[in-house]
Order: C-alpha cells, then structure tokens, then sequence
C-alpha cells in the first residue's frame, strides 16, 4: 500500500515537472540571426529565379524550411541607408544623409540616443554581436582634434578621396561605433570592402595599426588605396567573418541568454573575389557568379553551426540583401550566360526601379513557422517591430517609425498591422511611393 501511494506520488511529481518543463520551453526566447549580403540581386538565388544561372543549395535549404517574401525591399537601393533603416526600424531619409553613402572615414551616422535592434534586444535579455561591413561611420581617434574626431575630411563618401590627407590615430578605440549602440561584441571593418582604411576592429579598437599600403585597380576586384593591417586580407574577409561568427555560435549555443546576431557580409559587392575553392564554379566566366556562391557557402556554414549545436529548431535565421545587383557584376556578360541579377525587373543597385530595391528574403524558424510563400509587401525596416512582438516588448513612438511586424505573413499570432505601402529611396535622392499594384516615381 506504502508503495502504491508512493508510485502514485512519485507520477505526479513527474507530471509536474514536464508540464513545468514544456512551459519553460514554450517561453524560451529564439535566437535570432539576420544575414545581409552585399549587393545580391534578386535573380541570383535559384529559388527566386526560375533561370537563375547560379545554383544555391544552401538558400534554397533555408527557404525550403521557411517562409519566402516575393515582394520584400530595401529601404534604399544602396548600402549605407538600408544598413540605418535595419538597424533602427526608420527609413533611412529620416537620417542626416539624404542621398549617397558613406564612406571609410565617415563620422557615426547613428545617433547615441537612437534605439538601434541591438540595443533594444539587449535590453530584453539578449547577447548582441555584429560581424562584417559597418559601413554606418563611427568618428576615428584623430591625433590632429584629440577627441576622435576627423574634422578635416571633407568629403568621406567621394569616390575618388584622397586618403593620405587623413591623420587617424589606430592605437586608439573609435568612438560611436557597434559598441555604443547596443553591440556586446563586435568584429568588422569601416566601410565597403573597397574603401579604406583596411583594418579590422574588434570592440571598437583596431586589431593591428596598418603599416602598408595597398590598392588595386582589376576591373572586378579592385580597391581604393589606403592603410592596410598586415592581418586585413581582402580574399580573405569573408571567412574570417564566417569563422568569427560559427566561433560566436558555438560559444553561446547553450548560454544563459539567448542571442542575436547582425551579420552583413562585404559579398558579392566589389572587390569580387571569390577564394580558390570556388572559382570557376558557377560556370559563368564571370567571378561574380562564383562571389555568389560562396555567400551560398556562408549560409551553409551558418546553419550547419545551428544543427550540430543543436539550437537550430529555436533559432529565426534570416537572409536578404541590402540592395539589388550593382553594374560591376557585368550584366552585359551575363547576359550571353542566360543570367539576370535582376530576374525580370527594370534596373539595378542605386536605382529607384525595382532592380535597385527589391531583394530576396528569406525567414526560417523551424519551431514556430511553416515552409510557405508570401507575397506581403515587406520593408528591411520591419525587422525590429517583428522582433519586438515576438519578444513580447514594447517600444515608444519614437522608436522604430516605419517598421511594421511581418509576424501575419509568418502565419503566428499577432495584434499588428499589415504594412500596405513603401516609401522607396535611391542613391541620388530620389523618391517613389508603392501601394499595391502601384508604384509612383518623383
């Protein structure tokens, strides 16, 4: 009878502690990690172009096992604007910088009182990392101002500027940079992977202070002359953000917090330079296909980081592009292949046509979503106020403008509104208005 009575308790104590489990591991907040490559086109990934000439297993893995957005946009057809309106949830107009990009010497766009997503899901338990292209400024130790400030450039963001007239002091941290705004860790380089300086920061202090300098004028794999660090290799940029960012994962997989992770890769944009292991393999004649496929690489890599760690059931992966293809791709070349970076839309990056802004994205979450596709109209602004609902967070109005919760084109609960329109923005300042099938250009 003793027995009996024990049996029977020790079943309930059991009972209790599953359903107590089951609950704890339907709260469990997901990682999240946003890949941005660099000047992709929506036509060179094979599950959103039918003739795509460049195959790419490893996306169209992640699509299968997700949602596929066929009607998502950047905020702006180039870099620098599009990477502001991830990070803070506003189109990037709202910025000071009303048209162009920055460049490798530029001051901090971001405000230190702007809520970026890193801080926002810092304060709501996550461990935030960054790993790539910042090409967002931050203010470089000058020995000439002291206070890390470069008040004798002119202007940063011209394409042809003259480096050696601008003193920087790299035995010192910059100031306003990934580590101010809500990253816990970062691992990255100033600008496009063609803008100087080349040297690699780590926690807002430079690795190494460049002792060289190096250019080089190839049609596709050319960069602007400029302080070099010996452990800054242009070829090599790519996986060592790869390897920073699978090292990230392992290390945290099974931490106390969960964790996000930005990750915008220097790939395909200029320099094109695809490692030896994937030249040649797109079968294009063009190293720009091989740039792609590597980035296809990049994703693998990702997500086989997720599988053996065993958090990839709980982890929202997600992958887009900051923009639509740039001309250096050679469209001309491709085209005698049969390949379109821009699938059957007019332009190209920096465009206010479609080409320029429209860009594949890709959302998997095994635990929570269902493979499918959308055609709900999507902004790379929208990525905060998604984060936010799944959270459970709020933020104020002054926070996160312009981005609307594409949870409902998920399928999952949600109390937002559907975004039913864009304001679309291109390099040289232009605007366009979308709203349904009908798109006005100013």
């Amino acid at each position: 009878m003793i027995q009996k009575k024990f049996l029977i308790v020790a079943i309930a104590v059991l009972f209790v502690i599953n359903i107590t489990a089951c609950k704890k591991e339907n709260t469990i907040k997901p990682n999240i990690i946003f890949i941005l490559a660099d000047d992709l086109g929506y036509g060179d990934i094979s599950c959103f172009n039918e003739n795509s000439k460049v195959e790419t297993p490893f996306i169209d893995k992640l699509a299968s096992e997700g949602v596929i957005f066929t009607d998502a946009h950047t905020s702006s057809a180039v870099c620098t604007p599009t990477r502001y309106g991830i990070l803070t949830g506003r189109y990037n107009w709202r910025s000071t910088l009303k048209n162009g990009v920055l460049g490798g010497y530029s001051k901090a766009l971001i405000p230190q009182e702007r809520t970026t997503i890193a801080g926002f899901l810092k304060e709501n338990g996550y461990k935030t990392a960054g790993f790539g292209k910042w090409h967002l400024g931050w203010d470089w130790a000058s020995p000439d101002s002291g206070d890390g400030g470069m008040d004798n450039i002119k202007d940063p963001s011209a394409a042809t500027f003259d480096a050696s007239s601008y003193k920087v002091d790299f035995s010192k941290k910059v100031k306003n940079g990934p580590a101010t705004l809500g990253f816990d860790y970062f691992y990255g380089f100033c600008g496009s992977l063609d803008m100087a300086p080349y040297v690699w920061i780590e926690n807002d202090m430079p690795t190494m202070i460049p002792t060289k300098e190096t250019v080089n004028k190839g049609s596709q794999t050319w960069w602007r002359k400029g302080p070099t660090s010996d452990d800054f290799v242009h070829e090599q940029v790519l996986p060592d953000i790869t390897k920073k960012t699978v090292k990230f994962i392992n290390e945290n997989a099974n931490g106390d917090k969960p964790f996000f992770i930005y990750m915008p890769l220097p790939a395909p944009h200029t320099p094109i330079l695809p490692t030896k292991e994937f030249q040649g393999k797109s079968g294009l004649d063009n190293p720009y296909g091989d740039f792609v496929i590597m980035v296809d690489w990049v994703v693998g890599q990702v997500k086989q980081a997720l599988i053996e760690q065993g958090i990839a059931e709980n982890t929202i992966l997600i992958f887009t592009s900051d923009n639509g293809c740039s001309p250096q791709a050679d469209f001309s070349q491709l085209e005698t292949k049969g390949h379109d970076p821009s699938y059957v839309f007019r332009g190209h990056k920096a465009d206010i046509y479609e080409g320029g802004h429209r860009v594949p994205y890709v959302v998997s979450w095994p635990a929570k979503v269902k493979p499918g596709v959308t055609d709900q109209l999507l902004c790379t602004t929208d990525l905060f106020a998604t984060v936010a609902e799944i959270v459970g967070a709020d933020f104020s109005d002054n926070v996160a403008e312009d981005s609307y919760s594409f949870l409902p084109a998920l399928k999952l609960k949600s109390n937002s509104v559907v975004r039913e329109s864009i304001v679309h923005h291109s390099i040289n300042g232009s605007f366009a208005y979308r709203k349904g099938d009908w798109k006005a250009i100013f």
